[in-house]
């Protein structure tokens, strides 16, 4: 079956969106207001686009089950905001975040993580998350009916030392057992179950489709 997306209501392109493009990464976004609330607030529209300058985006999307969040608003305010991981262990309380707490209430408090001080930006980050990332916003743009979509800089990277060698450069991502988005409003996936598939060198592929070729001729 086809969907010409011009001709559909959003909510129907939605439902068919999310249930489609999975699984997705989960930012746990955190964002201070004027008034110097601490707000944290979970998307899944939301990933790494570049390594150079190294750069994330966020889908601050507006729907009947998700209305519009203070994080667009606050990141407009300070140009800062902090996306930290979620982790199996820190899932439920993830979840508590997404509810429509009142403007004035901290979700990161109410949902028992902790707030650790930046170094750079001045939102926390989630001591408990494998790994965070502070940011500097690049740019918003307004996408759509109250829609944004906010691309950010990543300035500073903290990583639970449990999951790091710091001499390779390399993060244990099985270790940190991050979860996704899935279907539907209450669905998710664990990373566990992982297989690997090295890129294939073109030369050595070629020199294997030639054999073959000269093998049946």
């Amino acid at each position: 079956m086809d969907f010409d997306f011009r001709n559909m209501e959003r909510m129907d392109r939605y439902k068919l969106m999310v249930s489609s493009i999975v699984p997705r990464p989960i930012a746990l976004v955190t964002t201070i207001s004027r008034d110097g609330i601490v707000n944290t607030a979970p998307f899944s529209f939301f990933n790494a686009v570049s390594a150079e300058p190294p750069l994330v985006v966020l889908g601050l999307e507006v729907t009947d089950y998700a209305p519009r969040k203070d994080t667009g608003d606050n990141i407009r305010d300070s140009g800062e905001f902090v996306v930290s991981l979620v982790s199996e262990t820190i899932a439920p309380q993830m979840n508590l975040c997404a509810m429509d707490f009142p403007t004035d209430e901290d979700e990161m408090a109410q949902s028992g993580l902790t707030a650790a001080p930046s170094t750079i930006v001045k939102p926390p980050y989630v001591k408990e998350s494998p790994v965070s990332f502070e940011c500097k916003r690049v740019v918003t743009m307004e996408v759509g009916t109250g829609n944004r979509v906010v691309i950010g800089e990543v300035v500073y990277m903290h990583v639970d030392d449990r999951f790091i060698d710091s001499e390779k450069m390399y993060v244990d991502a099985p270790a940190m057992q991050l979860i996704g988005r899935m279907h539907g409003r209450g669905w998710y996936v664990r990373t566990g179950d992982a297989f690997d598939m090295p890129r294939i060198d073109y030369r050595v592929w070629a020199a294997e489709r030639d054999r073959k070729r000269g093998t049946r001729g």
